[in-house]
């Protein structure tokens, strides 16, 4: 199972789960939820105490990770498979252009 915190600006947003299954799973945290609930992340998927699934990335986040040449240096640098979606996530949305970021959990962080 692999986690990544989602930002919002500068807040936590939420969790993004790849299960063991291969499914993935977007959950609001409660304290974004009550505080921000008009700050959804995008359109597809409003502010929601219910937690999204599927089993591909969610689009929205596909959209995050590098395309074309980009893709190739990350892909080589990180030595990550180009459809392995959630590892190129993890590694490469830090520090996106616009107000979403991804921080990987390492196991044991606290979620």
């Amino acid at each position: 199972m692999r986690q990544a915190r989602i930002y919002y600006q500068d807040k936590v947003a939420g969790i993004l789960t790849e299960t063991d299954e291969g499914e993935y799973v977007f959950q609001y945290e409660e304290d974004y939820i009550e505080n921000h609930p008009n700050d959804f992340i995008t359109f597809s998927m409003p502010v929601s105490k219910f937690a999204y699934r599927d089993k591909r990335l969610f689009p929205f986040f596909e959209g995050l990770i590098p395309e074309g040449w980009l893709l190739d240096i990350a892909s080589k640098s990180w030595k990550i498979k180009r459809d392995d979606r959630m590892g190129l996530l993890l590694a490469c949305c830090k520090n996106c252009i616009g107000a979403v970021s991804v921080e990987p959990i390492i196991s044991g962080d606290e979620a």
